[in-house]
């Protein structure tokens, strides 16, 4: 059984997420095998993009001065 998503680290979730991407594109996987993989990638990209805004928010505490662009805009 996997780990949970919310206590996977940002980089082992984003391990995962690749690794899903990877064997999805692959087009090897079986339809509900495919689906579960889709919606652990989902919650797993949600999980990064949480983590990435906790990150950015913690930055710009720390930063002086006026905030430049965000990661959000950076996409």
């Amino acid at each position: 059984m996997p780990e949970p998503v919310e206590s996977l680290s940002f980089e082992d979730a984003l391990r995962e997420l690749e690794d899903i991407v990877r064997r999805l594109e692959g087009g090897q996987a079986k339809l509900e095998e495919a689906m579960e993989s889709y919606a652990r990638g989902t919650a797993l990209r949600a999980h990064c993009e949480r983590k990435l805004a906790e990150a950015e928010s913690r930055v710009q505490a720390i930063v002086p001065g006026t905030p430049g662009p965000t990661l959000r805009d950076v996409e």
